[in-house]
């Protein structure tokens, strides 16, 4: 299992929480909690690498409208 930090702008709201909560726990590969921290605009998941990858999932949050950097 591999936890990865994506740091995502334009978060502001538990409306964003949802949305980048619903999107991501939907991916195969995408296991646990999914923590989101406003304040800090961060995005933490726990995933099988050989399932998915970081960069499928950071994919996943700018679909949703939010910019990934980092």
């Amino acid at each position: 299992m591999e936890k990865s930090i994506f740091h995502a702008t334009g978060m502001t709201c538990n409306h964003c929480v949802q949305a980048v909560t619903q999107a991501v726990s939907g991916l195969p590969g995408v296991e646990g909690d999914i923590t989101i921290d406003l304040k800090a605009g961060t995005v933490t998941v726990m995933h099988d690498k050989s399932i998915i990858d970081a960069e499928k999932i950071k994919v996943t949050i700018e679909e949703e409208g939010y910019t990934v950097t980092g």
